[in-house]
């Protein structure tokens, strides 16, 4: 990877995948067992800066750039990708969002919190009947003398369950269509906040998942994300982000993939050889590398161009969908490679085979991801 990164983003993914060797891989077997996050690991990665990167050390952060931050997800991917995918929602999805989009006190109120580790955040935007279509939400914010009422349920909310802090939208004048959206920031201590569920997922366990519920829920006017009804610019710039930044996440479970495939391929033999001597073996290694080296340099390249602040809707979508069909067959691969083995839970080949798979849905699924690239090159935005 040095021939790709730069020596301080280098840095960055060696000390977090360090950190995430010896700090998080023990917590790894409670997750899958009980599907639960231990609260230490906050404590584990905020000692260590991870949750404040992306952001001003001015508001607590420990500075750097949407490249930095990814990279860390990609670290942790390699040791847990349902860790990874609690922190996304933490830093990408709940505090670049406030960061980017909040007005100066909410900067101040919650940003400080959120790179500490004190706060957990996420971000709720799908509901029952507003997956793949978001534009559909029905959550609603009426307008009341000082804020809003926000009432509706929200689904599918990764750290919805344990957040503190939510970026939350709802239809603040229905009379706009998709135009009248607004996003909100939320305290889920607040009168009117209830977790309806936690989610039993098939992979990707350990990482809280929820529907929520909001009833009645008194939001103060200062606490719009953006201004009122432009939430749309709000959740598009951050589905951008939001698919460029877990492109890194699949990055990481290929990388884990390709090494234990490697390693256990040089070791097993079968016929008086090491499996690695066989060429259809080897063709599931070099596939696996090649689309290894090509998302990695699709997807540093798109977040790139977003710290920049250009658009970058079509590629953050083809980079996602690209990585996460790429995760996908890789932990396919690993798992013919490692044969019976790797159908056991004695290997952990059969944890990343199941996380894999939220990638090819999370973020839009591949196949709202391919519309949406298809709409852009006919012009259609």
């Amino acid at each position: 990877m040095s021939q790709v990164l730069d020596s301080e983003h280098q840095l960055i993914y060696d000390t977090a995948l360090k950190l995430a060797r010896e700090k998080l891989a023990g917590y790894v077997e409670i997750m899958e067992s009980q599907n639960v996050f231990p609260a230490d690991i906050w404590r584990e990665l905020a000692e260590s800066g991870y949750l404040g990167v992306g952001v001003d050390e001015t508001f607590g952060g420990t500075g750097g750039d949407y490249l930095a931050a990814a990279l860390v997800g990609q670290a942790i991917s390699r040791i847990s990708p349902a860790i990874a995918l609690s922190v996304g929602a933490h830093v990408n999805l709940c505090m670049h969002n406030i960061f980017r989009n909040g007005s100066l006190a909410l900067k101040q109120q919650y940003l400080p919190g959120l790179a500490s580790g004190t706060l957990v955040g996420g971000m709720a935007l799908t509901e029952p009947n507003a997956g793949s279509d978001a534009m559909s939400i029905r959550t609603r914010a009426e307008p009341i003398k000082g804020g809003y009422l926000l009432t509706g349920a929200k689904t599918f909310i990764t750290n919805g369950p344990i957040a503190d802090v939510l970026v939350v939208y709802a239809v603040s004048d229905p009379k706009m269509g998709r135009h009248g959206l607004t996003a909100f920031v939320i305290e889920t201590a607040w009168p009117g906040f209830q977790v309806a569920k936690s989610l039993d997922k098939l992979g990707m366990r350990g990482s809280p998942t929820g529907e929520l519920v909001f009833d009645h829920m008194e939001v103060p006017d200062g606490h719009v994300l953006g201004s009122p009804n432009s939430g749309v610019q709000v959740i598009m710039s951050g589905l951008d982000l939001e698919r460029a930044y877990y492109s890194a996440n699949a990055i990481g479970i290929i990388e884990e993939m390709l090494d234990q495939s490697l390693d256990y391929a040089r070791q097993r033999e079968q016929f008086g050889h090491p499996i690695a001597q066989f060429e259809l073996i080897q063709e599931k290694l070099a596939d696996m590398a090649t689309q290894l080296d090509a998302a990695r340099l699709f997807t540093y390249h798109v977040l790139s161009l977003a710290q920049t602040g250009q658009r970058v809707s079509r590629l953050a979508a083809s980079a996602l969908l690209f990585a996460a069909e790429a995760a996908n067959r890789a932990t396919n691969h690993a798992l013919q490679i490692h044969g019976g083995y790797g159908f056991t839970k004695d290997f952990a080949i059969e944890r990343f085979f199941r996380d894999a798979k939220l990638l090819d849905i999370g973020a839009g699924t591949n196949e709202i991801r391919r519309i949406l690239i298809a709409r852009e090159l006919l012009g259609d935005r």
